[in-house]
């Protein structure tokens, strides 16, 4: 990392900037609780976590303990702490663009920025699949995740989007599928955030829709990733048996979106939009802005990865 870092603490003494990483946030494809497939799409939404030798000056929210579970899990794999610190000696800073707690994987995103900025601090060079298992397991731990996430945690560490068979032997081997994702200059994703306490849910909530989420698939390994993304919302609807949800999205279609879709365990909807027609964006911006629905209006776009798509069996 080169000469560290220093910024204010709470108490105005100097602390160092350890080491620092970065994430992003991405919308479900597929919920991996469907089918025991999952995939996500990268968003443009960062995240940026700093590891740090004194408490920040921004307070630090993470009421499930996902960044005591990330230390943990590192420990636990045999990685040594940074500068022979103890974990009550080190401390975290977040700045991240993502709703939080709305299924647009602000967990995953912030639990793959702070491995890699154990990575930074301890300049252990870890391989990305490496990191995904990691934060899979401090998900798990956590407790904010039904199956640890690794779909999400791909999509949070990587452009583009995977298929991953979440059964797999191996994390690197469970990736079936990956691609670029629709082209971000060509799609407008508009974030419809909501005030809805998020249920909590069993695999087995999942089992009566199976033949929606087996569309979703389906629509995934045909490369129609815009129709999967309404396919799974309709299913993740009916498994939170959320009507305004899927009323959100209905709308979202009569006023001109390509795609339309509960995100994750919700309560978020992801609506897609051709950017070539502004006026229907700014229509659909309009409808959610007023009237009878509440929510926040985050607009975004896809992180295309390089390479083009490929199916890996």
């Amino acid at each position: 990392m080169g000469k560290k870092s220093t910024v204010e603490s709470v108490k105005g003494e100097k602390m160092a900037i350890l080491g620092s990483g970065e994430a992003h946030g991405a919308c479900s494809l597929l919920h991996a609780a469907g089918t025991g497939y999952g995939s996500s799409i990268a968003l443009d939404l960062p995240v940026a976590v700093r590891l740090l030798d004194k408490p920040s000056k921004r307070v630090l929210k993470d009421p499930d303990g996902l960044l005591d579970a990330v230390i943990q899990v590192w420990m636990n794999n045999g990685y040594n702490l940074p500068n022979n610190l103890n974990p009550n000696e080190l401390y975290w800073a977040i700045a991240s663009k993502i709703p939080p707690k709305q299924g647009l994987k602000s967990s995953a995103a912030v639990s793959i920025a702070a491995f890699r900025s154990l990575c930074d601090a301890t300049k252990i060079d870890l391989e990305n699949h490496r990191i995904v298992e990691l934060s899979a397991q401090a998900q798990f731990q956590a407790g904010v995740s039904l199956t640890g996430s690794i779909d999400d945690s791909w999509a949070c560490s990587s452009k583009g989007w995977k298929l991953i068979d979440i059964n797999s032997d191996s994390i690197e081997e469970g990736v079936i599928m990956q691609g670029r994702g629709p082209e971000s200059d060509e799609w407008t994703v508009l974030i419809l955030s909501r005030d809805k306490e998020k249920q909590p849910l069993t695999l087995e909530d999942f089992q009566p829709f199976y033949n929606d989420f087996q569309q979703a698939l389906s629509a995934i390994q045909e490369g129609d990733l815009l129709n999967s993304i309404t396919w799974n919302g309709r299913a993740v609807s009916g498994v939170l048996n959320d009507g305004e949800g899927r009323r959100m999205a209905n709308d979202a279609f009569v006023n001109g979106a390509r795609a339309a879709g509960m995100s994750g365990s919700g309560p978020a909807v992801v609506v897609i939009i051709p950017s070539i027609t502004p006026q229907t964006v700014e229509r659909i911006e309009r409808l959610f802005s007023k009237g009878k629905y509440k929510c926040t209006i985050t607009a975004t776009k896809f992180l295309n990865s390089e390479s083009e798509e490929m199916d890996l069996e």
